[in-house]
Formats: C-alpha cells, structure tokens, sequence
C-alpha cells in the first residue's frame, strides 16, 4: 500500500511511477518522461502526488496539454486499485459501488487513451467537459475507468436518491423496462451492486456439495414461456397439446407481464418472455404484446412456425428477439410427412430471413426413432445457415404418444456419435441433460443442459397457458396454478411447484443432479412416477 509518509515513501513512488503511469510512459518520449518524474518526485504520498498534478504547472512544454488530466487519471485509477476496500458480498438493494470515483475533467475521450494500443486514440482526445466513473470490477478485482454517460449517470442518480424506475419513466421519455435494463447493465458492469438471485438451489432438496459450481446454483434470468394461442398453421404428427383454450384477451396479457415483473422484482431476477403457442404470430396482438414486453425491460424470444418477411419486420421495427426458435424434424421427406408438405422448404428460406435481418435463429428437433439416423445430416445441411441446432427427446404425451422414441439401448451411442460431431460442427447444441454423463465420464466440465441448470422445470422457467394454467414444463401435464385467480409469486411458492423443481427422488442424491435431473416429460411419457423413477434413458453407473 503506498500511503504512508517519509523517505520510504519518496523511494517507493520512485520505483513504482511507471506502474502507476503506464500511459503517460507510452505517450512521452524518454526525456519528457525524465523531466514529468522531476516533476512529481518531490511529493511523498499519493496524496500529494495528486495535488501536484491537479497545477496547472504540472504539465510540460511540449508535451500534450492534456497530460496532467491523464496522469490524475491514471493516479486514481492506480488508488482506486490498491486501497479499494473489499466489496460487501452481499446487499439487500441496489447500491453504488463503494469504491466507485467520479472524476471530473475538461478534456474528454481520455479513458481512450490507458490501454495497451491508446497512442493511437491521441487524435480523439478534445477539450470538453466529461466525467470519467474508476471502479474496481467485482468480478476481477481489476480498476476500470470508462467516460459516464447519460444512462451511467441516470443510474447513479436514481440509485443515489432512491428513485424507483416507474417514477423515472413518469419524468422522462424512457419506459420503466428501459430503466430496469439500464440499471441492470451498470450492475452487470459493477458500477452498481445488485442483490444476489433469490432463485437459488439451496431451497430445493438436491445435493449441495463444494464440488457443485455456483453457477448451477442460483439464476439470473427467469423465463416464462408463454403459449400465447393455440391457434397453429400446421398439424403436426407429435404435436403434445391440441386442446381447445379461449384465445388471452390484451387486457389479461398486460396483467400477466405486470405480474411477472412483479415477480421478478421480488426474486432479484432479469425477466425472460418467449413467445410460443401454437404459432404465437397468429394470437390477434402479438405485436402489442410483444411491444409491452420489451417496455417492461423483458428479453423477448419468439418460437414459432417460419413466416413471411411483411410479417417478421414489424416485429424488429418494435425490437428484435434474442432469438427466433423453429423446427424441423430431419430431412426433407420424413420432415414434410410430420410437418406438412412444403415446410422444410419454407424453414430453410425462413432461415435465410433471419440471417439476412440479423435475427439468432435456433432449429430444434424432436428425436424419435424415425429420425434418429437424420439429425447429423440435417446438422450439416444446417451448418452456416441456422446459428443453434438442438434437439429434444420425444415426450409421448398427446398426439406425440402415437410415435416411437429413441430405443433405450441405441440412446448413448448416438449421444457419443453426436457429441463427437459437434466437436467439428459449431452449430450443434448440447441441450439433452444426459450429455453430462459422457462428460462426467471425461472427468470433463458440466454443461447447463435443457435449461441451464439441469432440468428447470419450476425453477428458472414455466410455461403459460392462453387460459391462465401455469404449468412447470409444457411437455408434460403438470399443473402447478392458474396465473388468472393466483399471482406468480404465489405460483412459484406452491408444494406443487416445489415438488417439480425437486425431480425425481431417485436423482436425489446423484452428483450430478445440479446439472441433469434427466427429463420429465420423456419419463410421463414412458408411464413413470416422475417425482420417483429416473429417467429411463439415463445410463449413469452409480
């Protein structure tokens, strides 16, 4: 720590000027740097030190005339680094960063200037007013400095006074949700600190060990997957619900999102909408649906069916989903007998849509034993053409129980053939939670599997109905509240949405349940006791 006084001190700083001004070493010549350490060695804390350079005598003949300014900053950014205090690991609201600094400059663009290529950025350095937030990254330790603008500052205000983002939007012209995201960035960034996700593990009854990593033990996002309609352009072979449900009126739409961020306030969460359905396009106000949704500050994604470029743009005009998830379910022939004639055609030029508009497209597939030997084909059809191929094992629940799963005994190899596949394909996604038990086998890391964290049935995601049923994954029936007569708050709390979250008890004590938990819906469908008997499939050796 250089802080303390006396000869000692004079000699440290001595040695340690570079350090401490890496970017004025860079930017001077080797005898401007000599004459700039005359300058400063007279002082004998850093405190001194940033008093010298806050005089204008500081600065040298030929030097830039900003050099003084970038040496106060390169001293804080320096200080910020050795005596910021341990951030607390906790907070029960938001917070500005404790060790976060403002520094107030009259030339601007100098944070362009610290890094290793910042000589180059000498030109954009001007005379303006600006002010330069230092902070220690929380997650790095590493002392950051960046020029605040408007939404840096919004978010410092409203922190500072305790502003709600509902009262911010009544003042501005921004909505709440864009508040809540621009708030939601500075925490991401460390500039503020945010409570820590009250959607966390440790409340369910599965094995918590050192080894299990924290991120499969709490999560950031919560989605709900919202089956806007039933409504749908295609009949589909292995479709899992065809029933008849009353079309969501807007109004009880508006109060589904406010509910749900409502809910997401409560558990410290970012809130998730996907839209599905049915073919969610076709529900009569997707677009004012969708548009309210992004106003509350919601990533929204779409799942549906391909559609037509006058029907995708006014979507992005309003702003454009994370991703756009269709299907198919193999090549083209077996894919059209499921699907209806002509559809794979239309997905392969949908595909082409989004590319063009820059939209992340996903494909997913329904695994069966029909199309088992397609999926690695169809991957390389898909390859520079989908951004995400995935598949999901078939549930045979509804019509889908008409259609042959995977052998049992066939399923690994072709687990072991696709993984060995996507180490040459970057568009093949590991969804299916058994995954992780090759690479457990490996000795390899976990991946999140279906939903992140495993099976997250209840946990980080549940699906929606157009009648208001909540249901803790839409491929199984498995009621858990009506969003209509019960809050989500409510919903989430249940013993019915506990017991799902929990899975099955034959998981219970499996070390690899934070990251697996097999799948539900595929063990419903095999006739099992889903909150008792394993998945099926499942080929873990205990």
């Amino acid at each position: 720590m250089l802080t303390t006084t006396g000869s000692l001190m004079s000699k440290a700083m001595a040695c340690n000027f570079t350090e401490i001004f890496p970017a004025c070493r860079r930017l001077l010549t080797a005898p401007q740097w000599q004459e700039f350490l005359a300058l400063l060695r007279p002082a004998e804390n850093l405190a001194e030190l940033a008093g010298l350079l806050a005089d204008p005598a500081a600065g040298l003949p030929e030097a830039p005339s900003w050099l003084s300014a970038l040496a106060r900053l390169e001293l804080a950014l320096y200080r910020v680094g050795q005596e910021s205090p341990a951030l607390p690991a906790m907070v029960a609201q938001r917070t500005i960063n404790p060790s976060l600094e403002l520094l107030e400059s009259f030339w601007g663009g100098l944070p362009l200037l610290l890094g290793e290529n910042g000589a180059e950025a000498a030109p954009l350095v001007s005379k303006r007013q600006e002010v330069v937030m230092i902070w220690p990254d929380p997650e790095t330790g590493k002392s950051r400095a960046q020029a605040a603008g408007p939404e840096e500052l919004l978010a410092l205000k409203m922190v500072a006074e305790g502003i709600e983002p509902c009262q911010a939007a009544s003042l501005g012209e921004l909505s709440a949700g864009a508040i809540e995201a621009a708030l939601a960035r500075a925490a991401a960034r460390g500039i503020l600190l945010a409570p820590s996700s009250h959607i966390r593990r440790e409340e369910e009854s599965f094995p918590i060990t050192e080894a299990v990593e924290p991120r499969f033990l709490a999560a950031e996002v919560f989605t709900l997957q919202w089956h806007l309609t039933q409504a749908c352009d295609l009949h589909c072979k292995h479709c899992y619900d065809r029933s008849d449900r009353a079309p969501l009126p807007l109004a009880r739409g508006l109060a589904v999102l406010d509910d749900l961020l409502a809910f997401c306030q409560s558990r410290q969460v970012r809130g998730q909408v996907s839209f599905s359905g049915g073919n969610p396009l076709l529900y009569p106000h997707f677009l004012a649906l969708y548009q309210a949704a992004v106003d509350r500050g919601f990533t929204v994604a779409i799942l549906g069916n391909a559609t037509a470029k006058e029907h995708l743009l006014p979507v992005l005009a309003i702003a454009r989903p994370a991703f756009f998830q269709v299907s198919l379910e193999g090549l083209s022939e077996h894919n059209d007998f499921i699907r209806g004639q002509g559809y794979f055609a239309r997905v392969m030029e949908f595909l082409d849509l989004l590319r063009e508009q820059e939209v992340y497209s996903m494909v997913m597939l329904t695994l069966t034993r029909g199309n088992m030997a397609q999926v690695l084909p169809l991957a390389e059809l898909l390859r520079g053409r989908a951004d995400l191929f995935v598949f999901n094992r078939l549930a045979m629940v509804g019509e889908g129980s008409l259609l042959e799963s995977v052998p049992i005994a066939e399923y690994r190899g072709f687990l072991e053939e696709y993984l060995a596949a996507a180490g040459e394909n970057p568009g093949l996604g590991l969804k299916d939670n058994l995954f992780n038990l090759l690479r457990a086998e490996k000795g390899e890391p976990l991946l999140g599997g279906c939903a992140g964290f495993g099976c997250g049935a209840a946990f980080n995601f549940v699906s929606l109905l157009p009648d208001g049923e909540v249901h803790a994954c839409r491929k199984l029936p498995s009621l858990i509240g009506n969003l209509f007569s019960q809050s989500l708050v409510e919903i989430y709390a249940s013993p019915a949405a506990r017991q799902y979250r929990a899975g099955c008890l034959a998981c219970r004590d499996c070390r690899l349940r934070p990251a697996c938990g097999g799948c539900l819906a595929v063990s419903h469908g095999f006739g099992l006791d889903v909150f008792i008997e394993r998945d099926p499939y499942c080929f873990l050796v205990s």
